[in-house]
């Protein structure tokens, strides 16, 4: 056997930072007042979850989808043959190969529940229009929002106690095969074209800068409240006394401006 290049650079850091970047994000959840750089986070992974997708149609030997083991016999032989006579896989064998759709399917699940909360319930972010009493006192989002995210965490710690298991009783080298790129084969080593490495370059780089570019500047758009608090008894005085005076305010941007026309039109011709 020869010492092969199995793992990319580029998949190696993406492990990485998606291993520290899942930590961090679960334990900002335990603290209310952390909620925003809970959110920042969240985001990070979502875009290291996309261009894993993408990286995974480029035909990148051993880490594309292609190469992905999902026979349901396999993956139970696999499953045996942890505690027995096992079979090697070069790139990823049946579990791993579940586990990572699975944990990119529900981790997309959660950022983007996750985004859905933080509009509907915390005012905050792409979705705070959303802030309003239809959808802020429900706990349906916010549910549907756990049981992806514990569901993505029920899945890594199996990937975890499988590397474990396997590194225990087999002496495997998957970890550090995650570290230096390497394993030991008959197969052909990994080499990159390059376009893979100038995208493999642009999935860390962007996926680095956002999270930066977020924390550095709290009042994006993605973080944020954007909807400004009208005062509109000062603002738009002529509007606010008309109203006010006959029912509960209503703001103008939660209709259409037809739908104003017409109302107003009926209002006239009712006069």
């Amino acid at each position: 056997m020869t010492k092969i290049y199995v793992w990319s650079l580029f998949t190696r850091l993406f492990h990485i930072l998606l291993v520290i970047a899942v930590g961090v994000v679960f334990v900002l959840a335990e603290f209310e007042n952390l909620l925003s750089y809970h959110a920042i986070v969240g985001y990070t992974i979502g875009l290291l979850f996309l261009f894993r997708i993408i990286w995974g149609f480029m035909d990148v030997r051993y880490s594309k989808f292609k190469d992905f083991n999902f026979n349901l016999k396999d993956l139970i032989e696999y499953m045996f043959g942890l505690f027995g006579e096992k079979k090697e896989y070069m790139g990823h064998n049946p579990a791993s190969s579940w586990a990572i759709v699975a944990m990119i399917i529900l981790g997309l699940a959660s950022v983007v529940t996750g985004v859905v909360v933080y509009g509907t319930q915390e005012g905050m972010g792409l979705l705070s229009f959303l802030n309003i009493s239809l959808f802020k006192d429900m706990d349906f989002f916010e549910d549907v929002h756990e049981l992806f995210s514990n569901a993505f965490m029920g899945v890594i710690f199996i990937h975890v106690a499988g590397v474990v298991i396997d590194k225990l009783l087999h002496k495997s080298k998957a970890v550090e095969s995650m570290v230096d790129g390497y394993k030991y084969g008959d197969e052909k080593s990994l080499k990159l074209t390059l376009l893979q490495k100038l995208f493999g370059v642009l999935w860390i780089a962007s996926s680095i800068f956002l999270l930066i570019y977020l924390l550095s500047n709290p009042s994006n758009v993605l973080v944020a409240d954007n909807n400004r608090a009208v005062n509109y008894k000062v603002e738009h005085k002529l509007f606010y006394d008309e109203c006010v005076s006959c029912h509960t305010l209503y703001p103008p941007n939660l209709l259409p401006s037809s739908s104003w026309v017409k109302m107003m039109d009926n209002e006239t011709t009712a006069q």
